[in-house]
């Protein structure tokens, strides 16, 4: 038991130290270094360690109590830092995923709306310019090899709209809300309802790959919070606002690709494995899994805990 309480405490230091410490650490010192320089000299990095040591000299050369005292603080300042850019990431999880924005803040549900009605307006046309392009298909004179190019061409943009007719502001809040659609719709399965139960029946190479999904959407939101942060860097050193920039970017499309692995996987894995599950409980006959199944094992699963009904607010014509 000690050895293995030794080693979870190492690991756990490991991933404070990676997660919250160095990046916290990183971004303090370009803070340091940003307001050193500031918006006049921001050109003039030589200078940069000779001002930092006639800041810093008085200070640590005192004691060796008070340089133990200094780098404490920074590590703890280091590590607030990562706290937070952690609680920006899983609100901008929130604000993304959008599966809950009826329950947001009543002044937030008419942007909300206009944001959904903007995009279900460009749903509509994508849509119609790829029923254009698939009849085009089918014209006398038609160059198979273009009309098929127009044909991928506007399912593509589609799918860079939403699955399905837009039901959330977001394209990756959609994303999920798609796979829960299809589900319902060919197998009569409620995912929110048989997911938990699938979950623990699911082998474990499915439960990693699912779970890997999940930890990179978590780490690509956590890295959007960083670069938000880096704006307190740019408004003392104009320069660094290239930071910023390019690391929520990086973190928005790192998280709109992890979203959709997670979405693929979870669809995946509930139409693979749910059959099983129907028959652990009794409730599969043999052949391929139905509609008729998914329903029943739904119903089955929701008898004792009925989930609450969906709020849905009224969206404008």
């Amino acid at each position: 038991m000690n050895g293995l309480l030794a080693e979870l405490g190492k690991r756990l230091a490991e991933r404070w130290l990676s997660l919250l410490v160095l990046p916290g650490a990183l971004f303090l010192a370009a803070l340091l270094a940003g307001a050193r320089l500031g918006h006049g000299d921001w050109y003039d990095i030589a200078a940069l360690p000779g001002r930092l040591d006639r800041s810093t000299s008085t200070h640590l050369t005192d004691s060796p109590a008070h340089l133990l005292v200094l780098l404490l603080a920074f590590l703890l300042a280091s590590a607030a830092c990562g706290v937070v850019a952690q609680a920006l990431g899983s609100l901008l999880e929130r604000l993304w995923l959008a599966a809950d924005w009826p329950g947001w803040p009543t002044p937030t549900h008419r942007l909300v709306q206009h944001r959904i009605a903007r995009r279900r307006g460009r749903y509509d046309r994508w849509r119609d310019r790829v029923g254009h392009a698939r009849a085009a298909q089918h014209l006398d004179g038609a160059d198979p090899d273009a009309a098929a190019l127009q044909v991928a061409v506007a399912r593509h943009r589609l799918h860079q709209v939403a699955d399905a007719r837009p039901d959330r502001p977001t394209w990756t809040g959609d994303r999920l809300r798609g796979v829960e659609s299809r589900l319902r719709e060919d197998l009569g399965i409620d995912v929110t309802v048989v997911w938990p139960h699938l979950w623990l029946h699911a082998p474990d190479t499915t439960r990693a790959e699912v779970t890997a999904a999940r930890e990179t959407m978590s780490r690509a939101a956590t890295l959007t919070g960083w670069g938000l942060l880096y704006i307190c860097v740019a408004a003392v050193w104009w320069p660094a606002a290239l930071i910023p920039l390019t690391v929520t970017t990086t973190g928005w499309l790192r998280f709109r690709t992890a979203t959709d692995t997670y979405a693929t996987l979870v669809e995946a894995a509930t139409r693979l494995h749910t059959r099983t599950l129907a028959h652990h409980l009794g409730i599969a006959a043999p052949g391929p899994l139905t509609h008729e199944t998914g329903t029943a094992l739904t119903a089955y699963l929701t008898q004792a805990t009925p989930p609450p009904p969906p709020l849905r607010l009224p969206l404008p014509q």
